[in-house]
């Protein structure tokens, strides 16, 4: 699988996170909160195994070594030793 792929398959999982989202507000509107109806806990079941989906696609990646961050926390520059010089010989 390749480094494209699973951005494209994190993607995916994300827009389909969202979409349940919406439609999980669109029941929950609808039915009233009718305790009768389990259309929103199945909408949850479907959210929260999206999430668990994506979660280890992204923990794949970044073992896999096919994902990297690049936020400024990860190698600050400010932390790193500064190289120090040799003395010259004479």
């Amino acid at each position: 699988m390749s480094t494209a792929q699973l951005k494209m398959i994190i993607f995916v999982l994300i827009v389909l996170m969202l979409i349940s989202l919406f439609n999980s507000l669109f029941v929950l509107f609808q039915d009233n909160g009718a305790p009768e109806s389990k259309r929103l806990l199945h909408r949850l079941i479907i959210r929260v195994s999206l999430a668990t989906a994506l979660l280890a696609t992204m923990i794949y990646g970044f073992y896999s070594g096919k994902l990297h961050s690049s936020a400024p926390w990860n190698n600050p520059a400010g932390l790193q030793q500064p190289k120090t010089q040799q003395p010259s010989s004479p």
